[in-house]
């Protein structure tokens, strides 16, 4: 079990982030159309999965709409947004605040994403959800990066992130 805190509260999450190197765990995720998607639907992309708690808290919004800029410029980069909220949500969060350039993903229908890239919240008041980490996934399918957030209030390494897509 390893733990992140919540204004400095601790909180368990279950699993680790898959290793640098490894190759990336398959995972199913319903996209905003309630499509289901997969790691093969972004085959020979890199990806940058933005994992956030929900796209309704300060943090999260403001770390979408960083990578959202930064993913503009990017070439072949597939930039996800994954959280427990539901696609209409995070739908309409990104078309209020113009956001093109991410792609939303939701755990409605399968908790087996955050149990198999070690960000499932497993104690305290958001129990359930994702903690805040960021991976990045190579246009072979390995992970090339990773960050969890130790403080989930906290903004991730963007910088890091971007360098880790090049």
């Amino acid at each position: 079990m390893t733990t992140v805190t919540l204004q400095g509260n601790s909180v368990d999450i279950i699993g680790d982030l898959p290793a640098v190197g490894s190759a990336a765990p398959d995972f199913k995720l319903t996209a905003a159309d309630l499509a289901d998607k997969t790691l093969a639907d972004y085959a020979g992309r890199k990806i940058l999965m933005n994992i956030v708690p929900s796209l309704d808290t300060p943090t999260c919004a403001v770390s979408t709409r960083k990578f959202n800029e930064s993913a503009a410029a990017m070439d072949n980069v597939s930039c996800l947004v994954i959280s427990a909220d539901l696609p209409f949500a995070s739908s309409r969060f990104c078309s209020t605040e113009g956001l093109e350039n991410v792609e939303t993903l939701s755990l409605m229908r399968d908790k087996f994403f955050a149990k198999d890239y070690g960000v499932l919240i497993t104690t305290g008041v958001l129990q359930g959800l994702t903690t805040r980490a960021v991976v990045v996934i190579d246009e072979n399918g390995k992970v090339s990066y990773t960050q969890l957030v130790p403080e989930i209030a906290d903004e991730p390494d963007y910088d890091a992130a971007l360098a880790a897509l090049k």
